[in-house]
């Protein structure tokens, strides 16, 4: 009858190891997350493989909500080609068209002219202030393939950020209360 006595200190340690195989299993899914998108970034050379359009500037070729994918690579930017790229003073990177390339003959480096497709303007008056031109440093990446409208979600969430957490309450709660 000696056994009794310890069912509920066993019992406390079947739920202490539950809790711990569930912490361990979160911290496998994020890592293995971490793990993918870096592997993507080596793999394309791309500080940002992967990004969500957010507004119609680029339509009818990119809508709102396009989940696009990025490349980088050694060779020159061309006209016509997709990049997105980020300047200074804008925590947001934009999707448009290179429509004019400026070699400098002293220095090699290239000097970058943007327009959205459904803009009337080039995209001056979107970089940083007395800049006229972006250089390569300023491309994150060229776009190479995109899925329609798979993006939404990530839209919905900054739009309205209480989705955020309800999604993530709900994983957590699911998390919690998985058997395994």
């Amino acid at each position: 009858m000696d056994w009794i006595g310890e069912i509920p200190e066993s019992l406390k340690s079947i739920k202490i190891r539950r809790i711990l195989s569930q912490a361990i299993s979160f911290g496998l899914i994020v890592t293995s997350a971490l793990m993918i998108w870096k592997a993507l970034m080596c793999w394309t050379g791309s500080e940002s493989p992967v990004v969500v359009v957010l507004t119609g500037s680029m339509e009818p070729g990119f809508a709102r909500g396009d989940i696009l994918f990025l490349h980088m690579n050694k060779d020159p930017i061309r006209a016509g080609e997709i990049v997105v790229y980020n300047v200074e003073g804008r925590d947001i990177p934009i999707v448009h068209r290179v429509i004019k390339v400026h070699e400098a003959r002293d220095t090699g480096e290239d000097y970058i002219l943007t327009k959205g497709d459904n803009n009337d303007y080039d995209d001056i008056g979107l970089y940083a202030k007395d800049q006229l031109w972006l250089q390569r440093h300023h491309i994150m990446g060229k776009v190479i393939g995109f899925l329609p409208y798979v993006g939404y979600g990530t839209i919905i969430m900054t739009d309205l950020p209480i989705i955020k957490y309800i999604l993530t309450g709900a994983l957590v709660l699911l998390i919690l209360t998985s058997k395994d």
